[in-house]
């Protein structure tokens, strides 16, 4: 298993630890733990150690025109200094993954993808790319930290940082000596950033931005506090709401497609998919009662029938209620009545839009 640059701070603190995607990351901190973090985040500011995610990247005259004929979304729609969420998808519409793409300049790409499919696009980009592209994996070349909340602009000013970039836009800038790419990105709905630092710079760039959080009555965080946050706001989570199995149409995530280009990976299957109508889609589930949902969990109509599955679920720390997202039949409307089956209990629950709060993103 791998460690982040950041792993003997973390042990330091006494942060539970636990497997993401191959990595060994913190899951609480002692101290008030996921409800709090959660909290610090939602009404101060939060950071948080993300170097398990993936990085590489895609160099050579035509990389613009190449990625655009491999991802989802419209490359074309962003310049320099801007990044765009998207899709890799197979053939057949599954998802291989989803990113973030930065790029630099329409011959240079920087990647974020999900921690364990990084080899996955990787090897995709690879077999795809044209003469004169080169993709590299750089997954342990550079660590990423978010920093995420309504002051989180604060602890940056406070370190003489001007990160004034509107939402999806990227600069370098200096942090504890340090050079760093920082976006305005983030995977908790609040106004935040994310922060690329290389491998041997984490450690300084996150000494200085922990000071300041702390100095603004914020907190460290771990990954739990990241999937409740993440979950109020129905972000899909690879594995989850997004699989191989699980294509963007059925997922709500059609917005990341750029349905006027020519093609792209998947694209003939997802069209049709489209024209004809998903049978399921996803939707935010609200517990009626004292039950948690959690994956996996079926879900039942008045009479009794299947009408859809959980992928993810939690207690939620703004609402103080069980909430879930969950892939539904498509004739399911927002305010129906259903029930949970959580373990052998039956829950009540409402079919709610999303997100499940407000945003902050921008």
């Amino acid at each position: 298993m791998k460690n982040s640059p950041l792993h003997s701070r973390h042990l330091a603190l006494e942060a539970k630890m636990a497997d993401f995607g191959g990595w060994l990351m913190p899951i609480e901190y002692p101290g008030g733990g996921v409800i709090a973090e959660h909290t610090a985040v939602r009404q101060a500011v939060g950071l948080f150690d993300v170097s398990h995610l993936g990085k590489a990247s895609v160099i050579g005259i035509g990389a613009n025109e190449f990625l655009n004929s491999v991802f989802t979304n419209d490359l074309n729609r962003i310049t320099d200094g801007q990044a765009q969420y998207t899709l890799l998808c197979t053939q057949t519409g599954g998802v291989v993954d989803d990113l973030i793409v930065y790029r630099n300049r329409a011959d240079d790409f920087f990647l974020i993808p999900n921690a364990s499919n990084t080899s996955d696009v990787v090897a995709v980009l690879l077999s795809l790319a044209p003469a004169g592209i080169v993709v590299k994996n750089l997954h342990e070349d550079y660590g990423v930290i978010a920093l995420q909340g309504p002051s989180a602009k604060d602890v940056l000013t406070d370190l003489g940082v001007e990160a004034t970039m509107e939402y999806m836009a990227f600069a370098h800038v200096v942090i504890g000596g340090a050079d760093v790419i920082i976006c305005r990105t983030g995977y908790t709905g609040e106004h935040g950033f994310e922060l690329v630092p290389k491998r041997n710079d984490v450690g300084a760039v996150w000494d200085a931005l922990a000071a300041q959080v702390t100095q603004r009555n914020g907190l460290i965080c771990g990954l739990g506090a990241r999937d409740t946050l993440r979950t109020e706001m129905g972000y899909p989570l690879h594995g989850h709401e997004l699989s191989l199995e699980i294509s963007p149409v059925q997922a709500s995530a059609s917005w990341a497609i750029g349905w006027s280009k020519e093609s792209f990976q998947g694209s003939d299957v997802l069209r049709k998919e489209k024209s004809a109508g998903a049978l399921r889609r996803m939707r935010g589930i609200r517990s009626n009662d004292r039950g948690i949902p959690r994956a996996g969990m079926d879900l039942k109509n008045a009479q009794g029938d299947i009408v859809g599955v959980t992928t993810s679920g939690t207690f939620s720390p703004s609402l103080r209620v069980g909430i879930g997202l969950a892939l539904v039949d498509a004739w399911l409307e927002v305010g129906s009545q259903i029930t949970i089956d959580i373990r052998g209990r039956e829950s009540s629950a409402t079919i709610v839009s999303l997100p499940f709060v407000d945003s902050h993103v921008r």
